[in-house]
């Protein structure tokens, strides 16, 4: 008969894993808990109207959350592990990035690294760190079950799409949002900002361009944006034209906004955008990561398959107004 009893050394083995994983996680919630910050947000009538997490990203008092955490007033109270309580103002709040600046009247506060998250791999292990229905430091893990997802947000009539979520199987509940998703080496990766249902979380990335989004809320107290004002996506060319034209699709347009600087500039319904400034373009997505701050204002060469011809236009992307 065939023994089926685990030897020792098997044991030894998963106790090694264990431990290993064990110490991995306990190493990143005692880096990372006391820079998570757990918030009330009041309303104008100085009730509370919301709460949520924040992460501490500077000694002097700046923190981190999401746009919706604070979207219902512009301050409140903050706590952290360490018993110590201290009010906020919100500094900046960028709905179409879920994405917001809070300061802290306080210093000495202990400032969580930033990774990369268009570093993260699928499978890699994450841990998510908040305030979920009121319990203060609690901590979850998971792995990034996928990236590159989409999640629309909506500021007044605008839309818009955040690209390179990070999805998440760590348990992620009401108050977790505006809390950190860390790597195993405890640099915040993403800050938690939607349940999207049973073991599927949502993460804002940190990577560059979210990185420049905070940095102007920090400045600023906004972040501009330039728009074409079309309405568009991915439009696949017919094989006689990828040749022709370089590119085997581009943003087929659907819609233009009257007066819009795509209006202006001569972009009709239609037309399939292939490049900005030799930029090629495959998506909507590509497109909205072009209009930055810098864009705004300035002339851009769009262009685009009109009728089997590809017609080069001069664009001047204006701000976007929420």
């Amino acid at each position: 008969m065939t023994d089926l009893a685990q030897g020792p050394d098997a044991a030894e083995d998963d106790d090694a894993l264990l431990d290993s994983y064990s110490r991995t996680v306990t190493r990143v919630a005692e880096s990372l808990l006391p820079s998570v910050a757990s918030l009330q947000v009041t309303g104008g009538s100085g009730r509370v109207a919301g709460s949520g997490s924040a992460v501490i990203v500077t000694p002097d008092g700046f923190l981190v959350t999401s746009a919706h955490v604070v979207a219902a007033g512009r301050g409140g109270q903050a706590a952290l592990i360490d018993g110590r309580e201290f009010e906020f103002e919100v500094v900046g709040r960028d709905a179409l990035s879920d994405l917001a600046v809070i300061r802290g009247r306080a210093r000495d506060l202990p400032a969580a690294p930033l990774g990369d998250a268009d570093l993260l791999r699928v499978g890699q292990l994450v841990v998510a760190i908040g305030n979920p229905l009121g319990f203060a430091g609690s901590v979850t893990t998971g792995v990034v079950s996928a990236v590159g997802r989409s999640l629309p947000t909506r500021s007044g009539a605008t839309s818009r799409v955040i690209d390179n979520v990070i999805q998440t199987d760590a348990a992620l509940n009401p108050g977790n949002s505006g809390g950190a998703l860390a790597d195993s080496r405890g640099r915040v990766v993403g800050i938690n900002s939607a349940v999207a249902g049973i073991g599927l979380g949502l993460a804002v990335p940190i990577n560059a361009t979210t990185r420049r989004i905070l940095g102007a809320l920090m400045s600023e107290g906004r972040f501009r944006r330039a728009y074409l004002g079309i309405v568009g996506g991915h439009r696949a060319l017919p094989p006689r034209l990828t040749s022709q034209v370089g590119r085997a699709a581009g943003v087929g347009v659907t819609d233009i906004m009257a007066g819009s600087p795509a209006a202006e500039g001569g972009i009709r319904v239609k037309d399939v955008i292939l490049d900005v400034d030799g930029q090629p373009l495959e998506n909507s997505g590509d497109l909205q990561r072009l209009m930055i701050s810098d864009a705004i204002g300035r002339p851009h060469i769009v262009r685009v398959l009109r009728d089997d011809e590809i017609v080069e236009l001069r664009v001047i992307p204006a701000l976007l107004e929420e």
